[in-house]
């Protein structure tokens, strides 16, 4: 039992290292279909239309193909005219199985009827600089955890930069530039990290959409559309009137965590 409560104290310091304190209401999440439940939204969904939005994967390919599983029983015991699977980035890097998420999410969509859309999150951003020739950005890849990312891959982590592009797969680098910013859906904008409160949304840049902590996250502006992201590391789900933060720590001990949004209801799954 001692070792038990040890192990839970360094998931617990992990999540808190990471975490940026915010105002949000922490929201319970379900391991099974069968427990999901809802509350009411900050946003709406056209009728007959569901989203399954799932956060920060971090190399975690089990968690990822659990979830993956329980969606399905979910849209199983509840079908849906109109189903969208969307992973909001941060794919790899810190897990032990970067490679193996990459696989998963190169193929055809996972939950049988659903429509995926794939969004970039910084580490990717990392990694495709790196490999367009952006010295800097292979030296913070490697540093934030491309070492073992590269490992994964079976490639030696110490093999010069410029090789590392052939020694990836194709259809994995294919799979990483097709990768997109931002998607919308109803009042719902799902992007990796955030947006610039006062800034239009045509005007937002880059590094704001993928590296954005504050002040998005304080914020209590309204930006005209509800913002869902990952990112920001907190154990639970993250509920207010302009946003929804679903990054749980995966990759740091913590679980992967999806959202499920229809109508004007909200429920979270986690693996």
């Amino acid at each position: 039992m001692r070792r038990v409560r040890r192990g839970r104290a360094r998931v617990r310091a992990a999540l808190d290292a990471t975490e940026v304190r915010t105002g949000a209401a922490a929201q319970p999440t379900a391991a099974t279909a069968e427990a999901l439940r809802f509350r009411k939204a900050p946003g709406w969904l056209p009728r007959g239309r569901r989203v399954y939005a799932v956060g920060d994967v971090h190399g975690c390919r089990q968690q990822l193909v659990d979830l993956h599983t329980t969606i399905a029983a979910d849209l199983a015991a509840r079908p849906i005219r109109s189903v969208l699977l969307m992973h909001l980035g941060d794919y790899i890097d810190i897990g032990p199985d970067s490679a193996g998420v990459i696989d998963v999410l190169s193929r055809p969509s996972p939950i049988t009827g659903a429509t995926t859309v794939n969004l970039m999150g910084d580490h990717e951003r990392m990694l495709l600089d790196a490999l367009s020739g952006d010295r800097a950005a292979a030296t913070d890849w490697l540093w934030a955890g491309g070492r073992a990312s590269l490992g994964s891959w079976g490639i030696d982590p110490d093999l010069p930069r410029e090789e590392w592009e052939a020694a990836l797969p194709a259809s994995h680098v294919a799979f990483l530039r097709s990768l997109v910013l931002t998607h919308r859906e109803g009042d719902y904008l799902f992007v990796h990290a955030g947006i610039r409160p006062g800034v239009m949304m045509e005007q937002q840049t880059r590094d704001d959409l993928l590296t954005m902590r504050q002040p998005f996250l304080w914020s209590d502006a309204d930006f005209g559309v509800v913002v869902v992201h990952g990112h920001n590391t907190s154990p639970l789900p993250a509920v207010t009137d302009n946003r929804i933060g679903i990054d749980t720590g995966a990759g740091h001990g913590g679980p992967l965590t999806c959202v499920v949004l229809e109508e004007d209801l909200v429920g979270f799954l986690a693996a």
